[in-house]
């Protein structure tokens, strides 16, 4: 898709990175779903999210918008540098949050954000280099963990009560605060890559497990499996074979492996038995019986088999030879995703056979049966 690119030659240049060879550079820039695309325009410490299409059309356009930014940025002064407006050209610090005697309790402790603080001093040398790589990273961290992770700075030498609180003898130090969670040192770098890295991994640990969601339409399928490096496919037992209590057996099961795994940002899906059959057939699913699951790479348009049990540790097996390159994958049959059919969604109820209609012989004479007979 990237042909027409060829007219930008000197002036766009453009990379690739393999995020599973480089996990520790798509974790500095929030990589959670592929492909992502970044453009590193005027400001090369804060790449904005290409949102546009995936055609080479797009791709052009989506280039032509960001060369017209950066010959603006450029015609009015700015150069990406350290001076603009008064603040850094890598972040600024009303993204570091200012932290007092007053208003620590209330942020830090009792809200629901994940805080990485810093306790300086303002004679200490090694906090003035700290300074701008904290400053440079807030804003990054802002960003690449939606608020859910902050930045913040307490004046040891002004708010003395917070400092003898939590027992701080030297500068910087820097603590890790979760809710409900004592209070960590955090001994890692102090660069803003250092930083920011600790940031997402803090992100990751503490973000919500994704869903487990049932396939009732080409859509659920296919954008949970698009979205994500992997979707996790189960094919569960009809629900005359198992009733509610064993169906929600096996989606405790995949609950508990999805969250597990939550850090990887995996999709997860799930069908009943013969209501997605041209799925099943793609995936070569039925031989082994149910309950059964695969793991789809869309990209790739492979996928690997579970052939352990349908349990905790025979899902986690078979998820940990997959995320360090291990397993056998097949090629997804006929190499396009399969055709699913829109069904109504499961309503947590036990099955119901279905009724039989009653035939009243009452009014059939003998003879005439005699010669059906016959």
């Amino acid at each position: 898709e990237y042909q027409f690119l060829g007219k930008f030659s000197g002036i766009v240049k453009l990379g690739a990175v393999d995020a599973d060879q480089h996990k520790s550079l798509a974790g500095q820039y929030g990589i959670s779903g592929f492909p992502t695309i970044k453009i590193f325009g005027a400001n090369k410490n804060k790449p904005e999210d290409y949102q546009g299409g995936r055609t080479s059309q797009a791709i052009v356009e989506g280039t032509m918008t960001a060369l017209r930014s950066l010959v603006k940025d450029r015609l009015s002064g700015w150069t990406g540098g350290s001076g603009h407006s008064g603040e850094s050209g890598t972040g600024s610090k009303k993204d570091v949050v200012e932290l007092t005697d007053d208003n620590f309790d209330k942020l830090v402790l009792n809200g629901h954000e994940v805080w990485m603080v810093e306790f300086f001093a303002p004679w200490c040398g090694h906090c003035k280099k700290l300074e701008p790589e904290w400053t440079a990273a807030a804003i990054a961290v802002k960003e690449q963990t939606k608020g859910k992770v902050k930045l913040g700075a307490v004046d040891a030498t002004v708010h003395q009560g917070l400092a003898r609180r939590y027992g701080i003898r030297g500068f910087p130090t820097i603590k890790i605060f979760s809710k409900g969670e004592e209070p960590k040192d955090y001994d890692g770098g102090r660069t803003r890559p250092d930083i920011v890295a600790q940031a997402i991994e803090l992100f990751s640990a503490n973000v919500p497990p994704p869903e487990v969601l049932e396939i009732i339409n080409q859509d659920v399928f296919k954008r949970t499996c698009d979205d994500y490096q992997l979707c996790i496919v189960a094919i569960l037992p009809h629900i005359l074979d198992t009733g509610a209590s064993g169906r929600n057996g096996y989606l405790e099961v995949m609950r508990k492996m999805a969250d597990k795994y939550k850090k990887k940002t995996w999709g997860w899906l799930w069908a009943e038995a013969g209501s997605q059959a041209e799925l099943e057939s793609s995936l070569g699913i039925g031989g082994f019986g149910y309950p059964a699951m695969a793991a789809i790479n869309v990209r790739k348009m492979k996928f690997s088999l579970l052939k352990g049990s349908f349990s905790e540790t025979g899902i986690h097996e078979f998820l940990r030879d997959l995320s360090v390159g291990r397993g056998s994958t097949a090629p997804v049959r006929g190499g396009i995703l399969p055709t699913i059919h829109t069904v109504e969604a499961w309503d947590g109820k036990d099955g119901q056979l279905p009724i039989e209609e009653d035939i009243d012989v009452s009014d059939v004479e003998l003879d005439d049966l005699e010669k059906d007979e016959l």
